[in-house]
C-alpha cells in the first residue's frame, strides 16, 4: 500500500477523503441524537443540558471518557514527551490516582445534586453556603477556565488539518475549522448533552483501534521498543542550539521530581471541580453507575500511556513538526499527525485523523454546555431574571453555548496558538482554586464563606502572578511560558525561602496551599470575632443521610 504524501506537499486527498467522510457520520448522528432517549420536550435544562439525568453505565462510561481524555491529550501529552521525554509521562500517575481520590466525593455530590435539583457545582455552593457571591465567583472562575479549554481542542483539530494540507494563515487558512466547528455548535444547539454522549461510542472506538494498531505496528517497524528508548535518549541528551542544554531524559532527574509529583497530584484534584467533568457525573442515573465508572474507567489510563510512548516512537521516526504558516514556528502538536501521515497507509492515516478530530469535538461539545449551564443557572437566573421560566432557561443555555464556542475560535484566530497552550496552565490553576468551596464542603461547612472568598482571590492573583513570570527560553517567551516555576523563583513578599535552588514546582499546587491557608485564617477570625454579617452556623444548608447514603433515582427508572 502506497503511503501518504510527505506532510505540507499539497492536500493529501485519500486521508481527506476519509477524514471527511466520517466527521459526516458523526455530524449526521449530533443531529439526530435529540431523538434519542429523548423526553417530551428538551426545553428543560435537566434534559438539554444533563441528557435527562439518566445515562446508564456504559453511556456514562463513554461520555466521561470522551470528556477526560481529549484531543488534546492524545495530540500534546505525546507531543510533550516528544519535547521533554519522562516529564510528558506525569499525565499517566495524574490519570491513575484520580479515581480513587473523587470516588466517594462524586457520589455525594450526585446524590446531593438530583434530590435539590442542582445543575452545575456553583449551584451546590450556592445551597451549601447561601452565599450567591461565592457561587458567581466559582461560576465565574468555570467559565473562564473552561475556555482556554475549549480552545486546545481547536488546536488538536488543526494539527491534523495542517497535516491534511490545509495550511493557511489569516482567517482563509482557518475556515475548515470554522466549518467543522459551525457543524459543531449546531447539533449541540439542538441536540444538548444527547450529542456528544451519542458520537463518544464512535469516537472511543476509533481512538482504540488506532492507538493498539500504532502501539504494535510502528515499533515492529522501527526496530523494537529497546532501539527506540536508546535512540530516544540520545536526541533528547543532544543539547538544543538555542538553549545550549539538553532538551530532555527518559528519565527524570533531580530538578524535575518534585513538579511531576505537584503536577501530577494537582491536576488530579483540579480534573474533576472543572464543570463539564461534573456535568458527566450529574447526567447518570444512579449512585452504582458513578460507582462502576469509576472502577472502568482508569482503561483509558492504559490508552494514555500507550499514547505518551508515540512521543518516542516519533522521535525514533524523525519526525519534524509542520510549521504554523500563520506564526511561522514549528506546531509541535502537529508531532502525532506527522508519524501516522508518514508511517501508515494513505487510508488508515484518515481513519486515524478522524478518531483525533472527531476526539476534539465530544469534549468541546461538553465543556461548552457546561460552561452554558453556569451561565444560565448562576449568572442569568441568580442576577438578570429570578423568575425565568425552564423553557428560558434552556434558551439562554442553549445561545450560551454558542457564545463559549466562539469566543473559543477567537483564541485561535486572534492568538497565536503556542500562547493558547500556555493559557492551559491557567485554567489549571483558576480551577483549582475552587477545591476549598466545592470539594471540601461536601464533608464540612466549617469554613466560613467569607474565609472561601479570601482564599480564592489569593490563590487566583499568586497563581497567576507566578504563572506570568515563567519564561521558555527555547520559545523567547518571556511569560506564561510553561508549568515549571524554580522554587529559587518563588517569592513571598519579597522573601525567597528557597534561593539559588534549581527545584521545580507546579504553581497550582503552590496556589493551592495559599489557598487554603488564607480561608482558614479568615474562617478562625471571622467565628472568634463575628465581625461579618451572619455565620456558616445560620446560614447555608446542611445534608441529610438520605442525600448521601441513599441511591436516589428519578421516577421510574429500573432499580
Amino acid at each position: 500500500m502506497a503511503l501518504a504524501q510527505a506532510p505540507g506537499s499539497g492536500l493529501q486527498w485519500v486521508e481527506l477523503s476519509v477524514f471527511v467522510l466520517l466527521f459526516l457520520v458523526v455530524s449526521v448522528m449530533g443531529f439526530v441524537a435529540s431523538r434519542w432517549r429523548a423526553a417530551a420536550s428538551l426545553d428543560h435544562l435537566d434534559e438539554w443540558g444533563l441528557g435527562g439525568r439518566k445515562f446508564g453505565s456504559w453511556i456514562t462510561w463513554f461520555l466521561v471518557g470522551g470528556d477526560l481524555y481529549t484531543a488534546y491529550t492524545f495530540v500534546a501529552v505525546p507531543a510533550l514527551v516528544f519535547g521533554a521525554g519522562a516529564l510528558g509521562f506525569y499525565a499517566l500517575p495524574y490519570t491513575v490516582i484520580l479515581y480513587p481520590i473523587v470516588f466517594l466525593p462524586a457520589l455525594r455530590m450526585w446524590s446531593v445534586s438530583r434530590s435539590r435539583g442542582y445543575v452545575t457545582p456553583a449551584d451546590f455552593v450556592r445551597g451549601r453556603y447561601g452565599s450567591p457571591t461565592l457561587a458567581l465567583l466559582i461560576a465565574i472562575t468555570g467559565i473562564v477556565a473552561t475556555m482556554p479549554y475549549i480552545a486546545l481542542q481547536l488546536v488538536g483539530l488543526e494539527a491534523v488539518l495542517r497535516t491534511m494540507g490545509l495550511n493557511g494563515a489569516g482567517i482563509a487558512g482557518h475556515l475548515p475549522l470554522l466549518i467543522a466547528f459551525l457543524v459543531l455548535a449546531l447539533y449541540t444547539y439542538q441536540s444538548g448533552l444527547r450529542a456528544p454522549a451519542l458520537i463518544a461510542f464512535v469516537k472511543d472506538g476509533l481512538i482504540y483501534v488506532v492507538i493498539l494498531v500504532a502501539v504494535f505496528y510502528l515499533p515492529a517497524k522501527l526496530g523494537g521498543w529497546s532501539h527506540i528508548f536508546d535512540v530516544s535518549q540520545q536526541k533528547l541528551q543532544t543539547p538544543d542550539p538555542k538553549t545550549g542544554n539538553p532538551s530532555g531524559s527518559i528519565l527524570l532527574t533531580a530538578n524535575n521530581q518534585l513538579q511531576y509529583v505537584t503536577l501530577a497530584l494537582g491536576s488530579a484534584l483540579a480534573l474533576f471541580l472543572y464543570p463539564h467533568s461534573l456535568t458527566g457525573v450529574l447526567a447518570s442515573r444512579g449512585r452504582s453507575v458513578i460507582k462502576r465508572n469509576m472502577i472502568a474507567l482508569p482503561a483509558y489510563s492504559l490508552l494514555l500511556g500507550l499514547l505518551a510512548l508515540l512521543g518516542y516512537v516519533a522521535l525514533t521516526a524523525g519526525v519534524k513538526p509542520i510549521t504554523n504558516a500563520a506564526t511561522g514556528n514549528p506546531d509541535s502538536n502537529t508531532v502525532v499527525p506527522v508519524l501516522f501521515d508518514t508511517q501508515f497507509p494513505s487510508w488508515f492515516a484518515g481513519v486515524a485523523f478522524a478518531a483525533i478530530g472527531i476526539g476534539a469535538l465530544v469534549p468541546a461539545a461538553i465543556m461548552s454546555i457546561a460552561a452554558a449551564n453556569l451561565w444560565t443557572r448562576n449568572i442569568y437566573k441568580e442576577y438578570l431574571k429570578r423568575d425565568a421560566t425552564p423553557a428560558q432557561e434552556a434558551k439562554q443555555a442553549k445561545l450560551a453555548s454558542l457564545v463559549v464556542k466562539f469566543g473559543a475560535v477567537a483564541f485561535i484566530l486572534f492568538i497565536d496558538p503556542q500562547f493558547s497552550i500556555d493559557l492551559q496552565l491557567i485554567g489549571g490553576v483558576l480551577i483549582l482554586q475552587t477545591l476549598p468551596a466545592v470539594a471540601i464542603a461536601l464533608y464540612t461547612r466549617w469554613l466560613h464563606r467569607w474565609g472561601l472568598i479570601a482564599g480564592w482571590i489569593v490563590g487566583m492573583v499568586w497563581g497567576i502572578i507566578m504563572l506570568y513570570g515563567i519564561p521558555n527560553p527555547k520559545t523567547g517567551k518571556a511569560h506564561f511560558g510553561g508549568s515549571a516555576l524554580a522554587l529559587d523563583k518563588l517569592s513571598i513578599f519579597g522573601w525567597h525561602p528557597f534561593s539559588g535552588s534549581m527545584i521545580q514546582i507546579y504553581p497550582g499546587f503552590v496556589a493551592l496551599i495559599a489557598n487554603l491557608v488564607v480561608a482558614v485564617i479568615v474562617t478562625v477570625i471571622a467565628r472568634s470575632l463575628k465581625v461579618f454579617n451572619g455565620t456558616d452556623d445560620t446560614e447555608g444548608t446542611d445534608y441529610h443521610a438520605d442525600e448521601h447514603d441513599k441511591d436516589l433515582r428519578p421516577i421510574g427508572a429500573a432499580h
